[in-house]
């Protein structure tokens, strides 16, 4: 059998709603909670892996406006690649950050994302996307981009992305059920832990046409905000009541805001779900 990844692991880079936690100006107990899981960077996470030559590789979950902080804080020293689940700043504010994996690994940087983020993208980073306009020879990221399609697989280095539509309230948003692959491309039928995994941040619904993906899993990442109801995202309620029906072995809870106390939380949830934190290593 064609040799696979070795030594993976899924890391939450961040868990924390587009404020991060502790809030700017606030005072609860939770944005003053001496437990470091109650602070949370911006939400996104990365794989680190060894790939089937021997090389070791580091994929990308988003790149949140604290990408700097939580690279640094995992001692990540490369940067093979970059998977975006959609456009809103919380999720792509770090990118210009990724110029230091480009002058460590002296390589461009693919990332993939569907149109509506591509453009989101080339816009708002125009001086990378359009270099040869800036006055100065600055440095920039170098990026190849790739556009990418609901349910069209990615294959990086032996792990299949494939790309999950779901509703982020009225913006179709990707999530990503994410399987090692064999040498010939064929999905192992032994997945090493903790794949195959799904991850689904930013969440309020799921078309139906995407919960056939999401059977089968050793761990799920889910969207929960808060406990009261927001027309973007799953409350607690909600994303308890999705995971239940989706089955995982284990879920893990992400994009969490400062009404939420983890070690009063966790503690509650039903069995095979928790909270994640920042740092959280799966594997």
């Amino acid at each position: 059998m064609p040799a696979c990844i070795s030594d993976l692991q899924f890391i939450i880079l961040g868990s924390g709603t587009s404020a991060g936690v502790p809030v700017i100006g606030c005072d609860c107990e939770i944005c003053g909670s001496p437990d470091p899981r109650d602070n949370r960077t911006r939400t996104a996470a990365c794989l680190r892996f060894v790939d089937a030559s021997g090389q070791e590789r580091v994929i990308l979950i988003d790149t949140s406006p604290d990408l700097r902080q939580q690279v640094l804080r995992h001692k990540l020293a490369r940067c093979d690649g970059i998977i975006y689940t959609h456009n809103h700043v919380d999720h792509t504010f770090g990118l210009d950050d990724v110029r230091r994996f480009n002058a460590v690994m002296q390589a461009p940087i693919d990332i993939y994302a569907d149109g509506h983020t591509m453009e989101h993208l080339t816009r708002v980073y125009r001086h990378i996307f359009e270099r040869d306009k800036n006055v100065n020879n600055s440095f920039v990221a170098l990026l190849i981009p790739h556009l990418i399609d609901p349910l069209k697989p990615v294959d990086l280095f032996g792990l299949r992305f494939t790309p999950l539509e779901l509703l982020h309230g009225k913006l179709p948003i990707l999530g990503y059920r994410i399987e090692a692959i064999d040498g010939e491309g064929h999905t192992r039928l032994e997945q090493p832990a903790p794949l195959p995994l799904a991850y689904c941040t930013d969440v309020s619904a799921i078309p139906p046409e995407t919960w056939g993906k999401l059977t089968g899993l050793k761990t799920l990442i889910l969207d929960m905000l808060r406990y009261r109801k927001h027309y973007t995202h799953f409350s607690v309620d909600e994303a308890i009541a999705a995971a239940s029906e989706i089955d995982a072995n284990q879920t893990w809870f992400v994009h969490m805001t400062h009404d939420i106390l983890h070690a009063d939380l966790d503690e509650k949830l039903p069995e095979g779900m928790n909270l994640a934190y920042d740092g959280l290593e799966l594997g």
